[in-house]
C-alpha cells in the first residue's frame, strides 16, 4: 500500500471535513485459510476518509493491519471526496473499471443498489457466517445499510448530531456548564444569555447545506418525515416539517443563532466566539485541539428536543459496498469488510479517525475502547444517541441528489427569511415530487 502525507492548513482541514460530512469479527477460520494461500488478490477501495487529511493516518492503519493479517489480499486505496464518489463510481462502471469496494454515504443507498449493482451480503456470505458476524453490531446501525430486507452496505464511518458547547462562555453567562440545554426552547434562552453576556454568538445550528441529514433529524424530532413509508411521496412541506424549520428561523430572528455559514461558524466556535454548535460528532478531535490551544473547555450534549417529543437523531457517515462481479474478489472484499467493522476495526475508527463504534460492547472492554472512552468523555452523548437513531433517508430514483439539494436550498432560504416559511417548504416539496420516479 502506498502512503502519502501532506501538510494541511486548519482551513483546508475544515473544508474537507465539511464536504465529507458531514462510520465482523476478525480471526475466523476462513481468515486463517485465506492467509495461508499464495495467491495475491488485489481489491480496489474507493474511500472518502482517505481524502480527508485528519482521517488518512487512521484509515491507512486500518488497511495496513488488515493486510498484515491477510498477506494474500492487497487493498488498493483510492481517495475520492464524498461529494464526488457517486459520480466517480458511476463513471468508472461505465468505463468498465468498477471498484471492488466503495465507501458511499447513506443518502446514496437507493442509488447504489439500483444503479451500481451493489451486492447484498446475503448473496455473498453464508447465512450462518453473516448472522455470527452481525452479533454485537448495533441493531439501529445495521439497518442503515439495508434496503428491501437485504444488507447492501455494511455501516462503516458514522456520526450523529451533537451539541458541542463552550463551558467558559456558559459560566460567563451564568449558566451551569454541567447542564446543557435539553430542548430547543432552552437553546434559544441560553443562546440569548450568551450573546448578551459576552458578545459571542449564542448558537449555530449546522447542516442547512452539504447534505440533509441534520435537517432530517430536526424534522423527525418534531414528528415529521421527509419521505412517506412507502417511499413514493415527499413530505417536507407538511406541518411538522415546517414547524421544525420555523424553530430554526426563530433562533436566527431572535439573535440567539448568528448568520454565519457552517464553515465560518465552525471556525468561530474553534476560536471561542460561539457558545453552542450543533453539528457532526466527527468534529470532536479538531474542536478539542482548538479548545486546548485557545485555553477554553469544550463539552458536549445530546441533540435538543422539541418540547416533550422524543428526539430522533439521524446519522451522517457511510457504508462499505461490494460492487465487484468477480467471486474471488467478492470474498476478499468481505474479509476486509469484516475486519474494518470488527472490534479491532472500530477501535481504530473511533480512537484514531473519530467516528462512532457500531459494536457498542467494546466501549466497556479494556481490550478495546474502555480506557479511551474514559479519557474522552465527550463521546458519551454520541454513543447514547445510538439508542434513538433513525436512518438517513435515501431518496429513490436517479434524481435523489437533486431532491436533497432542493430541500437544502429551501431550508437555507427559509431560516433567514421573514414571515411565513410554509410557501417555501411546500413549493420545494412540489418541485421535488416532480423528480420522483
Amino acid at each position: 500500500m502506498k502512503h502519502h502525507s501532506k501538510k494541511w492548513t486548519a482551513a483546508a482541514l475544515l473544508l474537507t471535513v465539511l464536504t465529507s460530512t458531514a462510520c465482523g469479527n476478525a480471526g475466523s477460520t476462513e481468515d486463517t485459510a485465506s492467509a495461508a494461500s499464495d495467491t495475491k488478490i488485489k481489491v480496489s477501495f474507493y474511500s472518502y476518509n482517505l481524502a480527508i487529511a485528519s482521517q488518512v493516518p487512521g484509515t491507512e492503519k486500518l488497511i495496513r493491519e488488515f493486510e498484515e493479517a491477510h498477506p494474500n489480499i492487497d487493498i488498493e486505496p483510492i481517495p475520492v471526496s464524498s461529494t464526488d464518489i457517486n459520480s466517480k463510481v458511476q463513471a468508472d462502471i461505465v468505463a468498465g473499471s468498477t471498484p471492488d469496494i466503495a465507501q458511499i454515504t447513506f443518502d446514496g443507498l437507493d442509488f447504489a443498489v439500483n444503479n451500481f449493482n451493489a451486492k447484498p451480503l446475503e448473496d455473498i456470505v453464508p447465512a450462518d457466517e453473516l448472522a455470527s458476524n452481525f452479533q454485537g453490531f448495533s441493531e439501529n446501525g445495521l439497518k442503515l445499510g439495508q434496503l428491501n430486507g437485504k444488507t447492501y452496505g455494511l455501516p462503516f464511518t458514522f456520526s450523529t448530531p451533537v451539541l458541542f458547547y463552550n463551558a467558559d462562555l456558559f459560566k460567563k453567562a451564568g449558566l451551569d456548564p454541567e447542564q446543557p440545554p435539553k430542548s430547543w426552547e432552552e437553546v434559544k434562552e441560553y443562546g440569548l444569555q450568551i450573546a448578551k453576556s459576552s458578545g459571542a454568538s449564542g448558537v449555530h445550528v449546522g447542516g442547512a447545506t452539504g447534505g440533509d441529514w441534520i435537517i432530517q433529524a430536526l424534522i423527525g424530532s418534531n414528528g415529521g418525515r421527509v419521505l412517506s413509508e412507502d417511499r413514493t411521496t415527499l413530505q417536507f412541506g407538511q406541518p411538522e416539517a415546517i414547524g421544525a424549520i420555523q424553530m430554526w428561523q426563530d433562533l436566527i430572528a431572535s439573535g440567539a443563532n448568528g448568520k454565519l455559514n457552517d464553515g465560518e461558524a465552525i471556525e468561530a466556535f474553534s476560536q471561542g466566539k460561539v457558545g453552542m454548535l450543533l453539528f457532526t460528532s466527527a468534529l470532536q478531535s479538531s474542536l478539542l485541539a482548538a479548545a486546548e490551544g485557545g485555553g477554553w473547555e469544550l463539552k458536549a450534549g445530546k441533540m435538543p428536543s422539541f418540547g416533550d417529543r422524543e428526539t430522533t437523531p439521524v446519522n451522517s457517515g457511510s457504508a462499505l459496498f461490494i460492487l465487484s462481479d468477480d467471486k474471488e474478489k467478492q470474498q476478499a472484499a468481505w474479509e476486509f469488510l469484516k475486519f474494518a467493522t470488527s472490534e479491532r476495526g472500530y477501535t481504530i475508527i473511533t480512537s484514531e479517525i473519530g467516528y462512532l463504534p457500531l459494536r457498542p460492547a467494546i466501549v466497556d472492554d479494556p481490550a478495546y475502547l474502555k480506557d479511551w472512552v474514559e479519557a474522552n468523555p465527550l463521546i458519551k452523548p454520541n454513543l447514547e444517541q445510538l439508542e434513538s437513531l433513525k436512518p438517513w433517508v435515501s431518496y429513490p430514483g436517479t434524481n435523489w441528489k437533486q431532491i436533497e439539494t432542493i430541500l437544502n436550498d429551501a431550508v437555507s432560504e427559509a431560516i433567514i427569511s421573514q414571515g411565513d416559511i410554509a410557501p417555501i417548504m411546500r413549493g420545494a416539496e412540489e418541485r421535488a415530487q416532480a423528480l420522483m420516479p
